[in-house]
């Protein structure tokens, strides 16, 4: 016979480990920033993401376009708006540095996004920027097509006001997905154009490591579009790309992140964006109550 629920011993996923503190119920005031990054429940559907939040009292959600193209457009945003969420980003546009030849696609295709995250209600269209094309060892010529094409979408940004979130990636992404690789690269290549057009991604797992990352948060200032909390986990596994961690199960001082973030003056959505396969494989409703735990104990404190 299974214990009774009050007996039940509350665990973390997907460490196992019980839990620190207790779930946070919904209307919990320290939940009012915190938004579930659709990829940190993958196996869910946009619906059942938007009913996770609901059920777990997460006002915002971050939505990915893939998701959003399973439904189609209509649907997604009045399962948003019926639900009473905030889309607190869109997710993803860029990969602008394929072969000049795909240029023109490459920005029709981002014009689409920017166009669903106006439906959509996001404030911030997340851009990654793009890889090396195959054989191409040309680093500082890749950069440069990312930042044409960032300026090419300003006007359309502005015109549906949604801004422009361009968001560094760890150097182990910069060969096929990722050509700004921190966060003073990111800034130095927003500040060519208007803040309320083209802003920053902070994230901590992509940036925990860059030196003197605090004071280029400070610089950052109006810039931060959003801030996305993962943690980095060691050893890293297999697939790079599913190596971040649950919050606080890792090397990240979170407390010290947000805390520069929150000087920096980002009044916004915290988004907690995790690839992991642990985390994908465990009940989608148990990751949501351990995030909401751990924003609660260590995020929160800091906003």
């Amino acid at each position: 016979m299974s214990a009774p629920a009050a007996e039940r011993v509350v665990v973390d996923q997907p460490s196992g480990a019980p839990a620190r503190v207790p779930t946070p119920e919904p209307g919990d005031p320290r939940l009012a920033r915190l938004s579930l990054n659709q990829r940190t429940t993958a196996e869910w559907s946009l619906e059942e993401a938007v009913d996770g939040c609901v059920a777990a009292g997460l006002p915002a959600l971050g939505v990915w376009r893939e998701p959003v193209a399973e439904v189609g457009l209509e649907t997604a945003v009045r399962l948003v708006r019926d639900a009473g969420l905030r889309v607190s980003s869109l997710c993803r546009g860029g990969f602008f540095t394929g072969p000049a030849a795909r240029a023109r696609e490459a920005h029709d295709e981002n014009l689409r996004a920017l166009d669903e995250a106006a439906a959509l209600g996001a404030p911030v269209l997340v851009l990654v920027p793009g890889g090396l094309p195959p054989g191409d060892r040309d680093l500082p010529g890749a950069r440069a097509r990312a930042a044409e094409a960032v300026a090419a979408l300003v006007p359309e940004a502005l015109a549906r006001g949604v801004r422009l979130g361009i968001e560094p990636m760890h150097p182990i992404y910069a060969a096929d997905r990722g050509v700004v690789s921190t966060l003073a690269q990111a800034l130095d290549l927003a500040e060519q154009h208007p803040a309320e057009a083209v802003g920053v991604v902070v994230d901590t797992f992509h940036l925990w490591w860059e030196p003197d990352v605090l004071a280029q948060v400070a610089r950052a200032g109006e810039r931060i579009a959003s801030y996305q909390v993962a943690d980095w986990i060691t050893p890293l596994p297999p697939d790079a790309l599913l190596s971040r961690g649950m919050p606080g199960d890792g090397h990240v001082d979170l407390g010290a992140f947000t805390a520069a973030v929150a000087a920096a003056g980002y009044t916004g959505d915290v988004e907690v964006e995790v690839f992991n396969a642990d985390v994908w494989a465990a009940p989608g409703a148990e990751v949501v109550a351990t995030l909401a735990r751990r924003h609660v104990e260590l995020v929160a404190p800091h906003l």
